[in-house]
């Protein structure tokens, strides 16, 4: 036994001995979270509440930087994917991180080869909201307007791509109505033009919707997906409403550039597991619901590969060409 023990701790010491402990990372300055998005929607907002939560995992704090502009984020996007594969700089994305194969003929980067996974950070429901002054109050009335109307409106777009233009666009799909997508510079700025009454609608993920439904500058008419929200207990569902084919969550995710050392990835993730842990009543506020299954670095990445295939086919059967 003491020969095997020594054996053990002999194996363990070697490096790239079977079995090697991997080194344990941590940043040594600040982690800077970039968000491709202006500050005020969903992936901002979700992004803080989980910066701030994982930072103590870490002993460091971990920045967000706003990065908005481009199709689908591009701008912040692309900043990621160059920038030194060290852990020290990650991105917070949605949906759109995906979507941006269908809309960008010749994109600067790959959005899976050229990022590593680092977590899954959450699926969030979305929600119908319109302007408290309209004469509709529920969804089939918002339906029956539209139908009545045919071109007479547009629905606010928190920019192509985003989960709030692919929400609009799968309502569209499945109403038939004649309405077309107006796209802002990002959520928040597409929710003030449902406030200020230039768009009849937005489907905004419930995140960044439920203050302005909660303070009464809009009405909501439905949860776009199967189950209602513990935050909107009173909000029906599109089933509950008369049109059970309206469905689209949003979801976010951490990444970081392709040949960051899986130490740090690994890192990276755990740190974000405990912060959800720790800010869990916020995120259930928020409406954020985790995806246990999707629990690895690995699992992330093929997810992402089948949500690109996913996400480009609904937008090609929407009609969108990338340009």
């Amino acid at each position: 036994m003491p020969h095997r023990r020594s054996l053990l701790a002999l194996a363990a010491a070697l490096p790239g001995g079977a079995l090697a402990q991997p080194a344990r990372w941590s940043p040594d300055r600040p982690v800077r979270a970039i968000v491709p998005f202006a500050p005020g929607g969903t992936t901002d907002v979700v992004a803080r509440v989980l910066a701030e939560a994982a930072a103590p995992s870490l002993g460091q704090p971990v920045i967000v930087e706003n990065r908005p502009g481009g199709a689908s984020g591009l701008v912040g996007v692309d900043a990621v994917a160059k920038a030194a594969p060290d852990g020290q700089t990650i991105l917070i994305h949605s949906n759109a991180h995906v979507i941006a194969a269908a809309l960008v003929a010749k994109l600067p980067y790959d959005p899976i080869g050229d990022f590593a996974g680092v977590a899954h950070l959450g699926r969030i429901p979305q929600v119908l909201v319109v302007n408290p002054r309209l004469e509709v109050r529920d969804l089939a009335g918002l339906v029956a307007k539209l139908r009545a109307e045919p071109g007479r409106h547009h629905f606010a777009s928190a920019g192509i791509g985003s989960a709030v233009h692919v929400a609009g666009e799968v309502f569209r799909s499945v109403t038939g109505a004649e309405i077309e997508p107006v796209h802002y510079r990002g959520g928040g700025p597409a929710m003030q033009a449902v406030i200020t009454g230039e768009a009849i609608f937005a489907v905004d993920p419930v995140a960044s919707a439920l203050g302005h439904i909660r303070g009464g500058s809009v009405r909501a008419l439905c949860i776009a997906g199967p189950q209602r929200v513990a935050s909107l207990p009173e909000v029906p569902t599109a089933a509950e409403a008369g049109l059970p084919a309206f469905r689209h969550e949003a979801w976010l995710v951490a990444l970081a550039p392709a040949r960051t050392p899986p130490a740090a990835t690994a890192a990276l993730q755990a740190a974000f597991g405990a912060g959800a842990q720790r800010a869990a009543p916020r995120l259930a506020e928020l409406g954020v619901q985790p995806a246990p299954e999707i629990d690895t670095p690995a699992r992330l990445m093929a997810w992402l590969q089948e949500e690109l295939a996913r996400g480009v086919a609904l937008l090609r059967a929407a009609g969108i060409q990338p340009e």
